[in-house]
């Protein structure tokens, strides 16, 4: 089978201190890092080992910066290159050198970069985007659909390349008039999606069967957002419970949820980058509207 895994390890420290994050500038104690490193390295040594034959790709979600950590640029660079690997990527903010993507395997490995207003200068992010497309790396590339982000936004879009998408997330809580929700979606035809929460309770998705969330500790989950545990991955007790399952939320608002809905087209809107969130050439110009949610 293909299998799809959400890892997110016990890092939770930022260099950034985004106002609408939770983890904006948290430091983690030495120990916390060094059990976030082996945690990580256990993982990537149980991907290696590929014990129940998978197809696998995996997305890093860490509730922190990872890629200013070591141990994560190592860990894209090995799982890059192993053939039952067909996607690894990371969310991140870019705020980290980029010369070690040389060692990666430049079909394989893929970038999830947030700009964020305020915390870096856009011309320094935007010489990491040109970098990241001279190197031949997937990138996609977003921002919180704020209404202070806006101008940035624009301006980014400008100055990205046609073929880079950006993505806008809407910002938790915040209500958008259509006119606001308009602009947003004039620089991402596929804004609608994030807008407003998809019905889900009871609805077909493929987290739990052909995608899993698994934590630092090996134990697994359908998602990131239902607490109920699968087994564990290294014992495989995991394995006896993947199978078709409805939701039990009452709805998704978070694109790494959402997006396995299958009352949703996202898989064949992403098609080929449905972890790094990058669109199908074809639904670039794709209108954000569903008629699903709720």
């Amino acid at each position: 089978m293909h299998l799809r895994i959400l890892y997110r390890g016990p890092l939770a420290s930022c260099n950034y201190d985004c106002p609408y994050c939770p983890f904006a500038k948290r430091r983690d104690t030495r120990a916390q890092l060094h059990a976030d490193r082996a945690a990580l390295e256990r993982f990537v040594d149980w991907v290696t080992a590929n014990p129940h034959g998978d197809r696998l790709s995996v997305l890093f979600t860490p509730w922190g910066e990872g890629l200013t950590r070591s141990w994560y640029q190592r860990a894209l660079v090995t799982l890059s290159h192993l053939p039952h690997v067909e996607r690894v990527a990371i969310q991140t903010n870019l705020a980290c050198r980029l010369d070690w993507l040389a060692d990666a395997d430049r079909q394989r490995v893929a970038l999830w970069a947030t700009y964020h207003p305020g915390q870096v200068d856009r011309a320094v992010f935007l010489g990491r985007c040109t970098a990241l497309h001279a190197m031949g790396i997937r990138f996609s590339v977003g921002v919180v659909g704020l209404p202070g982000h806006l101008a940035e936004a624009r301006e980014l879009r400008a100055a990205l390349p046609a073929e880079t998408y950006l993505w806008v997330n809407a910002a938790e809580g915040h209500h958008y008039p259509p006119q606001e929700e308009a602009d947003w979606s004039a620089l991402d035809p596929l804004f609608g999606y994030s807008v407003r929460p998809h019905r889900s309770a009871g609805r077909s998705c493929r987290t739990g069967e052909s995608v899993i969330s698994v934590r630092g500790d090996g134990e697994v989950r359908r998602c990131h957002f239902v607490d109920t545990p699968l087994g564990n991955l290294y014992d495989g007790s995991y394995r006896s419970a993947l199978r078709p399952r409805p939701c039990p939320q009452a709805s998704c608002d978070c694109h790494i949820g959402y997006v396995h809905l299958r009352t949703l087209p996202l898989y064949d809107v992403f098609a080929g980058g449905v972890l790094e969130r990058i669109p199908a050439e074809r639904a670039r110009v794709t209108p954000s509207t569903t008629g699903d949610s709720g």
